[in-house]
């Protein structure tokens, strides 16, 4: 199969450490051709929202701090803060979140910057010229590094199937208002017939949006709304979703868009980690049982490679028993769309590669 290189390393120890193997990887995927020398090195994880145990480990990244360091780069760990209501929705809440979750520089050896700044508006404007953004809102610290690096917890999402490389960098790099044009053109709706007027989305929406009347039906006023996502996240009935029409296609793109702005004219390279693969994201303030058993780790130069072919990975996977995938009416050969049926992650990948951010045609190299 032609097309870009994705690496692949399986979790089988034999003795050594994880870790170890990572870096064994990320040498054999080129990482050591990167120019780090003197340069400014974003990090770009996801910190994850206390009380969610998915996120990834900051073990790893410390490795990955240790090799930035190691070629003469100056590395950091960032995050943009969050459009919906949580823990991280400002610097000051989120670097606690951060913290509490192990992401310190004591652990990591590196600082913690919050990209966009104390309350979501410290941004740069990179012009992309697409179909749906001329210029997209980057948080600061990422717009001004010298070069990206992505460490994903790839999992299963809620509005687009799942994350990835591209979901990290795009949705996660965006200010608050890069993220509300991203969410914008996408407007939940309840279904009155799944809602039971628990009010979790009443409570967790940020923009006083979402109200339950006297009929115990959640109702949405559009004309707050700003299509954050927060009121599907914390349903646990399915009532909060998507009307996946043209609305849903431009959430796709516009991530896409966005993750070609942070990554103009800068180094980049990119590591996804297919562990603890649960149906939602990071975001949410707990996890579900993971719907595959772990299965390893997966770097390369092209995200768009890389997020193909973890999904053909995972798709591949058997289905863990009792996870949400396996109940009934939840039957089919993808995954991800078992966890999430409204959703369609082939659409983001087809633009991603369509506006030359990377192939989705891959050849996977297998070190084991």
């Amino acid at each position: 199969m032609s097309g870009s290189k994705v690496y692949f390393t399986n979790l089988r120890t034999h003795g050594k450490s994880l870790v170890d193997k990572l870096e064994k990887l990320v040498r054999e995927a080129g990482f050591d051709s990167l120019p780090l020398d003197r340069k400014m090195v974003a990090l770009k994880v996801h910190f994850g929202e206390p009380g969610n145990l998915a996120y990834l480990r900051p073990n790893y990244a410390a490795r990955i701090v240790k090799l930035v360091k190691d070629h003469g780069g100056l590395p950091f760990l960032t995050d943009a803060n969050t459009l919906y209501k949580g823990r991280r929705a400002n610097a000051v809440d989120h670097l606690r979140a951060a913290a509490e979750n192990g992401w310190v520089p004591e652990t990591t050896g590196c600082p913690v910057i919050i990209a966009d700044g104390l309350k979501g508006t410290d941004y740069r404007e990179i012009e992309v010229n697409q179909k749906n953004c001329k210029t997209c809102m980057i948080g600061t610290a990422i717009a001004d590094a010298d070069a990206v690096i992505s460490l994903s917890h790839f999992k299963g999402h809620e509005m687009t199937g799942f994350g990835g490389a591209l979901k990290n960098l795009g949705m996660g790099s965006g200010s608050t208002g890069g993220k509300l044009e991203m969410h914008s053109a996408s407007k939940p709706q309840i279904d009155q017939a799944k809602c039971t007027g628990c009010r979790m989305c009443e409570r967790n929406c940020a923009h006083d949006a979402v109200h339950v009347g006297p009929d115990r039906i959640a109702r949405i006023d559009y004309e707050k709304c700003t299509g954050c996502g927060q009121c599907i996240a914390v349903c646990r009935y399915d009532a909060a979703g998507v009307d996946w029409n043209q609305s849903g296609v431009t959430v796709h793109e516009k991530i896409a868009e966005y993750t070609m702005a942070v990554l103009k004219d800068k180094p980049n390279f990119h590591v996804n980690f297919l562990m603890n693969i649960s149906p939602d994201c990071d975001c949410w303030g707990s996890n579900d049982q993971a719907i595959v058993p772990d299965i390893g780790i997966m770097a390369s130069f092209d995200p768009v490679a890389l997020d193909q072919a973890s999904a053909d990975r995972v798709n591949a996977a058997a289905a863990v028993p009792g996870s949400i995938i396996t109940e009934p009416g939840r039957e089919g050969d993808d995954k991800f769309r078992r966890a999430h049926s409204n959703t369609d992650w082939t659409v983001g990948l087809a633009y991603a590669e369509k506006i030359g951010l990377g192939s989705r045609e891959y050849e996977l190299v297998d070190i084991g």
